[in-house]
């Protein structure tokens, strides 16, 4: 809660109704976070009102805010340029700030009778270099694509001191190299080579193409039919790596793919930048604490505020606040009709698909997970419309065989992986009749009376999400349950067909169909709390029918049985101990006689 509210609501009282940028800064003067506004009464007010439900990343900055200053404009787009040009400027904490994850690197073309065609990080005074790349990713698949296609060595070996020497290696006999160690390519057919590669990633690959394909009309014109046949399976190794790789694709000559991935606490919002109709570079841009409402509006603009190479089409995971807007300023700025839009199917949505695989795996090693996992957990929380995204996520699951061995099982997934430390056993104590609605009843309500005990690392964590084995009836009969304990907690239930497979979330009155990588994700949940459920319902239930075996025993009755057990834990360590041992449990000497010789087989006095 900030201190300083009355203040800020009544300087905001009176402030402006023009578009412009305002200023928020804390304590010590600093600035700490700079934003635009059509109307900065009303944007700035938002941030102090009383009755404000802010995201957790905005009510953390208005927190630190001690006071604001502002900067009226002529119009919305001049607000957004000042926004632009001050965040670069004083760089405050709680805006997104554009720095990318890689250096710059270049693609080297050696000085030698046969060149190399290589990556390297720093230019040195020997070689043709190609570049800069932002990102040593593009760079590599690039150079690797570009040897692949022309047959061009990857080895250590020296030529021409090498030739016949040792035999080919295996990229040889897998076509990937011309087998050039093998002296069967003059130095001037290789040079040739080297040329139409560098061709190849300056002016990509439909240019290369169409002047291979030229050069193959003339040489079969020519009666050079080796000629002709060597670059016929030249063209189709081009038109392979651009079905393999998305690099040649006439509808995106020129675009950027932006997406974004989201894990709650960090974000990643990925670039896939295509030029001449091959995909040139990819950036990505790593993002924390950012307390703008939307962190994609926010990056695109001071993404194009400072590139001059702006491309004719733009393709987004997801609608801006003012699509047209963005699509206004670009145009204005490039000098030519830009197009920003969201790719619904097709190619364009597969290459968007791309950009959050790239994403999502930026976020995935800083997590130790996959990015398959946290797409997964991002996925499940734009499904059930929830503002943030359930990382932790905890499952219950009642199973009992009739009346009997009423347990219930808690497992527990953190970044769509299961945390196999933090699953719990419950036992039925209040309610031991088959009744499953009041038996989640009772553990989620001990569940959560556990929230503020810190003898449980585990249990005094407060889920994101909690999802039960059941449908509607089940999410009903909890829900006053969170309600009261915990209501910021997301309540759902995992709906079965008859063959007990998932089939839909149920949420309130109304179910929700899963698709995609949010039901696999749901499916590995809802599978995975039924087995522990289940495996514990059938350990339980076994015990309890040893222990009723145990009152076959002269002077052992149901209470006795149940304390045996529970000292020895096992029915192994009871069938191990001696008469000592079991008299420790509390019985008498006649009574653990007894005990003895039924457990071994023998009979046992009345």
């Amino acid at each position: 809660m900030n201190a300083r509210l009355d203040y800020l609501r009544g300087k905001t009282a009176k402030l402006t109704d023009s578009p412009g940028v305002y200023l928020m800064k804390d304590n010590q003067n600093q600035i700490i976070y700079i934003g635009k506004a059509k109307n900065l009464h009303r944007r700035v007010s938002s941030y102090f009102r009383k009755d404000a439900n802010h995201l957790p990343k905005v009510e953390k900055m208005v927190s630190h805010v001690w006071d604001y200053d502002f900067i009226v404009t002529a119009s919305e787009y001049e607000a957004l340029l000042l926004e632009c040009s001050l965040i670069k400027q004083h760089q405050p904490h709680y805006n997104i700030l554009l720095k990318d994850d890689k250096g710059y690197c270049y693609i080297k073309v050696s000085d030698e009778p046969y060149p190399r065609i290589t990556v390297e990080k720093q230019k040195t005074p020997d070689g043709i270099y190609i570049g800069t790349y932002t990102s040593s990713f593009t760079a590599k698949a690039a150079v690797e694509e570009v040897n692949t296609v022309f047959g061009l060595p990857t080895c250590r070996k020296k030529f021409p001191q090498s030739f016949k020497k040792s035999r080919p290696c295996l990229n040889y006999y897998i076509k990937r190299c011309a087998g050039i160690c093998q002296g069967n390519l003059s130095q001037e057919a290789y040079q040739e080579r080297v040329r139409q590669a560098v061709q190849y990633l300056k002016n990509g690959s439909q240019d290369s193409v169409r002047r291979m394909q030229e050069e193959m009309q003339k040489a079969s014109e020519n009666l050079e039919f080796e000629k002709a046949a060597l670059l016929r399976d030249r063209i189709r190794a081009v038109e392979k790596a651009a079905a393999s790789q998305k690099i040649l694709d006439n509808r995106f000559q020129n675009a950027d793919i932006i997406a974004l991935a989201d894990n709650q606490d960090r974000y990643c919002i990925s670039v896939l930048v295509y030029r001449n109709g091959r995909l040139q570079d990819k950036i990505s841009y790593e993002i924390s604490e950012p307390a703008e409402d939307s962190v994609l509006d926010a990056f695109f603009m001071q993404f194009y505020h400072q590139r001059t190479d702006i491309p004719e089409k733009v393709l987004l995971e997801q609608e801006l606040l003012e699509m047209a807007f963005a699509e206004q300023i670009l145009s204005e700025k490039a000098g030519h009709k830009i197009k920003v839009y969201v790719p619904k199917k097709g190619d364009g949505a597969e290459l968007v698909r791309m950009a959050k695989q790239n994403a999502a795996e930026a976020i995935a090693i800083q997590e130790s997970r996959t990015g398959k996992e946290l797409l997964a957990v991002e996925a499940l929380g734009k499904l059930l419309g929830m503002s943030k995204v359930p990382k932790y996520i905890e499952s219950y699951d009642i199973s009992n065989l009739a009346s009997d061995s009423m347990v219930a099982g808690m497992v527990v997934f953190e970044n769509g992986r299961p945390l196999k430390k933090a699953y719990k056993r419950f036992s039925m104590k209040e309610n031991q009749t088959q009744n499953d609605y009041a038996c989640m009843q009772e553990v989620i309500w001990r569940r959560l009376s556990h929230l503020h005990d810190n003898s449980d690392e585990y249990f005094s964590r407060v889920p994101d999400l909690i999802l039960l084995d059941g449908g509607k009836g089940h999410v009903h009969a909890v829900s006053p349950v969170v309600e009261e304990l915990c209501p910021e907690i997301a309540l759902f239930g995992m709906v079965k067909d008859s063959k007990h497979r998932t089939r839909a979330i149920a949420a309130g009155d109304r179910e929700i169909q899963v698709s995609g990588e949010a039901f696999q994700l749901i499916t590995r949940i809802q599978d995975e709390v039924h087995r522990y459920s289940v495996a514990y319902m059938h350990q339980k239930h076994k015990k309890q029918s040893f222990a009723s075996d145990l009152t076959q025993v002269p002077g052992i009755g149901e209470k006795t049985a149940q304390k045996l057990m529970l000292y020895f834990k096992t029915r192994d360590a009871l069938w191990n101990a001696e008469i000592p041992e079991l008299r420790k449990a509390g019985i008498s000497q006649k009574t653990a006689e007894n005990l003895y010789l039924y457990l071994h087989g023998e009979t046992a006095d009345a």
